[in-house]
């Protein structure tokens, strides 16, 4: 049995983790195709690369890129708008840069007017994404399952979903259009908006923020045969619904935003304790990954024997092999 903490990436533990130092090609393609199995998407959310690693050995078919998570790791601030585009494409293209399989990114409200979204698209698909969403929040935006939100109007959002459509040079690439309306206008409103959304193009919608299981529920009766995303977020207005109701009433991708940021604050907050309290982490150290372990989870192993594949091979003559004595200088 693993350890407390074991890193291990046996195929029975996990989805191994990749070796690459760069990333694999197709993944837009790759998340079209989860979308048309009609296979549940489960993506955890990261807010570094790390994380994504983790996420990806413990064998889930796609990672989320969660805003939230991104402005506390960056910036140690909150979700309210305060990172630029490129921070946050910078950021996905680091996550898709170290994970094999696909990562979905939160792109905010596009960073602007349908000209702006154009660019975003092409940012995060030379970031190496699979798909993002773009929500209809008036910006500077505000976490979803925050106060305070205001949103744009429906038609402005529509065009912004069709710049994002048109400007993709992916056809794969997955646009997700969500909706922040549920909290501002109501419940109606946002499904009127989200069927505009998805007239303009969009692949999957995003009704943010749904406050209880029959909300759930008729947002997907809405829309019969066309892919919704479920956000679970963790403490949220959306109520802590079962994984297996979720699937039941026919959500295609399922994002648990936060849990990693929650877990990694956590585990942090304990080792510092122990570390101000005993003046070491000794007392903690039996329920952490090794050195060795962390080191192989991270591609130590790969590294080294790629350094080996091509370090160069010593080929200085050395004495009695006939090479030259000096004699002619």
């Amino acid at each position: 049995m693993c350890a407390v903490g074991c890193l291990s990436t046996n195929a029975d533990a996990g989805r191994p983790v990749t070796a690459r130092l760069t990333r694999r090609p197709g993944g837009p393609a790759r998340l079209r195709a989860l979308l048309e199995s009609g296979q549940t998407i489960v993506a955890p959310g990261a807010f570094d690369p790390l994380s994504a690693r983790l996420v990806e050995q413990a064998g889930f078919p796609a990672v989320y890129m969660t805003g939230f998570g991104t402005s506390a790791a960056l910036i140690g601030r909150p979700d309210v708008g305060l990172l630029t585009m490129t921070e946050m494409a910078g950021n996905a293209g680091r996550i898709a840069d170290c994970v094999d399989v696909p990562v979905i990114a939160d792109a905010d409200t596009g960073y602007g007017n349908p000209l702006n979204v154009i660019r975003t698209v092409g940012a995060y698909e030379a970031a190496g994404v699979a798909g993002i969403h773009i929500e209809d929040q008036v910006a500077p935006k505000k976490c979803g399952h925050m106060e305070g939100k205001l949103v744009i109007p429906a038609e402005e959002m529509a065009e912004k979903v069709r710049a994002a459509v048109e400007a993709r040079a992916q056809p794969e690439f997955v646009i997700i259009a969500r909706t922040d309306a549920r909290a501002v206008e109501g419940l109606e409103a946002a499904l009127e908006r989200a069927r505009m959304y998805r007239q303009a193009g969009a692949d999957v919608l995003f009704i943010e923020a749904l406050t209880s299981e029959a909300e759930a529920e008729t947002a997907v009766r809405a829309f019969p045969g066309v892919p919704l995303l479920f956000n679970w977020a963790e403490g949220g207005k959306t109520p802590p619904i079962s994984l297996e109701r979720v699937r039941e009433l026919g959500y295609r991708i399922i994002i648990f935003p936060i849990s990693t940021l929650l877990a990694a604050t956590a585990a942090m907050r304990r080792i510092l304790v122990q570390i101000a309290q005993a003046g070491t982490p000794a007392g903690a150290m039996g329920e952490l990954p090794t050195f060795a372990e962390f080191v192989d989870f991270i591609g130590l192993p790969q590294v080294r024997e790629a350094e080996q594949r091509y370090a160069v091979k010593d080929t200085a003559p050395g004495p009695g092999s006939g090479g030259t004595d000096g004699s002619d200088v």
